[in-house]
């Protein structure tokens, strides 16, 4: 078996007991899912299960770099941009994206926000949303259009994890979300 093959297979692992611990978190809440039961979930012995991850948190934040490893990249990204209104649509667009690609990790962290506060993740998600609304602000604007582009990315949020339960395709919601996201940029850039 080549290098790259048990890599891969090893990959496969760590990938499952991400989405199995994760599901669980979700579930039953981080406090009360046990090492024990994402082995069991995943049957696996638990010496199995530490040979990738000794704890929970290991887990949750191997689950946060992966899932969230976009969102860096666009904020590189968007701080070598021009601050125009197509740079901040774009940034709408891909975090946009990054959120659909990581909605467990998202709803996780609805469910589960006072151990967020508690995890080194925690910080990392406000120095992010500190950075991204930098970025999307009027920087000279009147206050109501700061405002609005500081809405156009709660609007996101609130598309992911506030409106998950209303009828329709998930998908569909977070493309209602980016349009009123980007309605609320468009509007704040004119106004400016």
């Amino acid at each position: 078996m080549s290098s790259s093959t048990t890599q891969r297979r090893r990959g496969d692992t760590r990938q499952r007991i991400q989405d199995v611990a994760l599901e669980l978190f979700v579930e039953q809440g981080y406090e009360k899912t046990s090492l024990r039961e994402i082995a069991e979930r995943l049957e696996v012995t638990k010496a199995a299960l530490y040979y990738h991850f000794k704890t929970k948190e290991d887990i949750i934040v191997s689950v946060f770099e992966d899932l969230t490893r976009p969102i860096d990249e666009l904020i590189a990204w968007a701080e070598a941009q021009p601050p125009t209104l197509e740079t901040k649509r774009e940034v709408l667009r891909r975090y946009s994206e990054s959120m659909g690609a990581g909605a467990s990790l998202f709803r996780f962290m609805q469910e589960n926000q006072a151990t967020m506060r508690e995890l080194t993740i925690g910080e990392t998600m406000k120095d992010w949303m500190s950075q991204l609304v930098e970025l999307l602000r009027t920087q000279d604007g009147p206050l109501t259009d700061q405002v609005r582009c500081v809405s156009a990315l709660f609007t996101l949020h609130a598309g992911m994890m506030y409106l998950q339960h209303v009828d329709g395709d998930p998908e569909e919601t977070r493309l209602a979300a980016l349009e009123v996201a980007t309605d609320l940029i468009t509007q704040a850039h004119h106004a400016a």
